[in-house]
């Protein structure tokens, strides 16, 4: 989310509570009396190949993986954010009171809620699910294998205040997550498997996003270049420059370097940045790449092999070789746009699963899937409204 939108918050945190939350119902059943509404239950995940989950004004789209033709239109009022849940079936779904479940196989909400205002970042890591409460400031873990039951067992940890945070469990149950005042983001804090204090960094003015490179490497922004945190030492690596505001960052498994945008004008109502940032977690280097073209925090995405991908509002997918620093290659998508003032406007944004981008395309009510090798646009979907955000089930 583009933090110059968001209201500004931090915290510094309380102890860490193991519990069993149990969720709580969000509605009726749909009483429709039709021949769908007679095969309810009888769906399974084979159902829909690999589904998709696009919001719109009013609702939910859910697509089959493949031809991208819409399953169907799940309603739903408000501006809605989609996230994968991390297993091969559910989606999170961000609403005004908390994060609520899409089971994509039956094309339904579920009665699981997360409630609490402002939900906010959704990471997943090391077979769990972590969600950020920003109205809150609680920290929520669950295996999504859990989203299955009724009563999903949820371990909670609760910040000393509420803020606009992030956090990711690490395979040994350290907690890193951010730190900081009411009015001020300031850090992070890490706690171990029993929620006491690792270690701290107070060095990171408005922190923002998170990202796991290879052998679990952390990194979370600053406005003035990121934290790192590895073999259980945070290191701060400063940007290039005075401001340089890395707030969005996506990392690879098969990659030692995260991807990160790069803003360098502060007083910026809307800054539109052609440069991003690639922070390599092994030496602790930072460097830029120069795109040639603007982007927005919905165009970062992470390929196959661990490259960096960059959707340019030139249309094109920017394929760069992390290694290197360097474009390897562009592939045109859509046609030239331009940022919205508005963050929650619809504007192009990529998803990337396996070999396959999926790019849409608001003004003209269309998504295309495109193979990250050949270029080749290999199924278009089309819609009757815009569609704004994407997102799909884990695939084996």
């Amino acid at each position: 989310m583009s933090s110059s939108s968001r209201v500004r918050r931090a915290a510094t945190f309380s102890a860490f509570l193991f519990t069993s939350v149990v969720m709580t119902a969000c509605g009726a059943e749909d009483t429709d009396k039709t021949s769908s509404a007679k095969n309810e239950g009888k769906q399974s995940a084979a159902a829909v190949k690999d589904p998709l989950a696009v919001t719109h004004d009013g609702g939910i789209y859910v697509l089959h993986g493949e031809s991208l033709k819409v399953v169907k239109d799940v309603p739903l009022k408000g501006y809605n954010r989609v996230n994968p849940a991390g297993d091969d079936k559910h989606v999170m779904v961000s609403t005004s009171k908390g994060f609520r479940v899409l089971d994509t196989a039956r094309q339904k909400l579920t009665e699981t809620e997360f409630k609490g205002a402002e939900p906010g970042h959704v990471v997943q890591h090391a077979g769990k699910t972590m969600l950020f409460t920003d109205g809150t400031g609680k920290v929520r873990i669950f295996d999504p294998a859990e989203l299955d039951k009724p009563e999903p067992k949820v371990d909670t940890y609760t910040s000393a205040s509420p803020h606009h945070g992030v956090a990711v469990e690490l395979e040994n149950g350290e907690l890193v997550t951010t730190l900081g005042t009411a009015k001020k983001r300031k850090g992070i804090l890490v706690l171990d498997k029993k929620r006491k204090e690792i270690t701290r960094n107070e060095k990171c003015p408005e922190v923002h996003g998170e990202a796991t490179a290879k052998d679990e490497a952390v990194v979370i922004g600053c406005e003035n270049g990121v934290l790192l945190y590895k073999d259980g030492k945070i290191t701060k690596i400063d940007s290039p420059t005075e401001y340089g505001r890395i707030g969005n960052q996506k990392g690879s498994e098969k990659s030692h370097i995260v991807l990160g945008d790069y803003k360098q004008d502060r007083e910026a109502e809307l800054e539109r940045p052609e440069k991003v940032s690639l922070i390599n977690t092994k030496t602790g280097k930072l460097s830029l790449v120069d795109l040639g073209t603007s982007y927005s925090f919905r165009s970062l995405a992470r390929g196959p092999k661990g490259e960096a991908l960059v959707l340019g509002t030139d249309g094109k997918i920017h394929v760069i070789d992390p290694e290197a620093g360097k474009v390897s290659k562009t592939l045109p998508v859509v046609d030239k746009w331009r940022e919205p003032l508005d963050w929650q406007q619809a504007r192009p944004e990529i998803f990337v699963r396996d070999e396959t981008a999926f790019v849409t395309d608001p003004e003209q009510k269309k998504l295309y899937a495109v193979d990250l090798n050949s270029g080749k646009k290999k199924a278009t979907g089309t819609f009757d409204k815009k569609p704004n955000e994407i997102t799909g089930v884990v695939t084996e």
